[in-house]
């Protein structure tokens, strides 16, 4: 890496060491990828563009519910939240998987259990080109396409406009990207103009065959009955557990100054999606429940109730939540 560009880079580190989201540095240098991808395009994308996304993004949650977030509690709340979080969060993540999915290294390749899902899907690896080149051709204006897990397992094609991506809740086609293509003409206008077709096809001779499979192999993942399936359950959880075992040997600072970080946790899983293995209509009761229960005990401690009051409240949460993990699983360990 020339010495201005590593300069560039540790500039952005440091300048973002504050910041909760923060920019990694480019698996390659800025000219890795020529000639599909001049370094003038790679250094002003990842440094002016992204960089800008990151800096707005941090600046968009400062004193906002979001500032306690992660980016996926960001995009299941991205209905919610205000257009700057939204398009700046997509923003974001969605430049950092493209970057990860791009390599120099020549004739990687779909891994064998990537390469059985593509032919159930699409027949073959040339047709799952030409359909996600078309996705990406007619996006109209500013967006990306997207090769993604779909909510039943299955590969599906699809394209979002602007900084949307599959994760949202808002997205009308939901799931988890493995393979992003940014089709934002920033990406492209310098060395292809307005042929996007162009830049499209020569996008294939440098895909990360192996990080797309990795992605897949990660999203295709069964882990039911596993309590890590459920992101914002455990995030949950971690408030709990920090608040409850506490209390039980008489300390109830904890869950004083974080019953309100609580409620925002359990607001955040009742409106979660829940993973396919889990989703029953009991589920969908007791996360409601907790959610309710959550802002009684917020409640209770803003009001000053006794500490037999707020313990007896903090418990019956606890309890709540392990009827959760009963009906998600067989494991009472946590």
């Amino acid at each position: 890496m020339k010495k201005n560009q590593l300069l560039s880079v540790i500039l952005l580190i440091c300048a973002s060491v504050s910041a909760q989201f923060t920019q990694k540095p480019l698996p390659y240098a800025y000219n890795a990828l020529e000639p599909f991808i001049d370094a003038q395009t790679m250094e002003i994308h990842y440094s002016k563009h992204h960089a800008a996304y990151v800096k707005n993004l941090n600046t968009a949650i400062k004193g906002t519910d979001a500032e306690k977030m992660s980016i996926n509690e960001i995009f299941s709340n991205a209905s919610k939240l205000s257009p700057a979080i939204r398009n700046n969060a997509g923003g974001h993540f969605n430049h950092e998987l493209f970057w990860s999915i791009l390599t120099s290294e020549k004739n990687t390749k779909p891994s064998a259990d990537l390469e059985k899902a593509i032919n159930e899907s699409f027949t073959n690896l040339d047709t799952l080109k030409v359909k996600l080149n078309k996705a990406a051709t007619t996006r109209f204006g500013s967006g990306w396409a997207w090769l993604y897990v779909s909510q039943d397992g299955k590969l599906a094609i699809c394209s979002t406009a602007n900084q949307d991506n599959p994760l949202m809740d808002i997205a009308e086609n939901k799931g988890n990207p493995i393979l992003a293509i940014d089709v934002w003409e920033h990406a492209y206008y310098l060395k292809y103009q307005n042929k996007r077709t162009d830049y499209l096809t020569a996008l294939w001779n440098i895909i990360n065959w192996n990080e797309v499979s990795n992605n897949f192999a990660i999203a295709t993942t069964k882990k039911k009955g596993q309590f890590d399936d459920w992101q914002e359950l455990k995030n949950f959880h971690q408030v709990m557990s920090q608040t409850f075992h506490p209390s039980e040997e008489g300390n109830l600072k904890p869950i004083k100054e974080r019953s309100g970080e609580m409620v925002l946790k359990a607001d955040l899983l009742a409106k979660s999606t829940i993973p396919a293995p889990f989703n029953s209509k009991e589920v969908v009761q007791a996360t409601k429940e907790l959610a309710t229960e959550s802002k009684k005990l917020d409640a209770m401690i803003k009001a000053k109730a006794s500490d037999a009051k707020i313990k007896s409240a903090l418990e019956k949460l606890h309890d709540i939540f392990h009827k959760i993990i009963g009906l998600c699983s067989n494991e009472d360990n946590h």
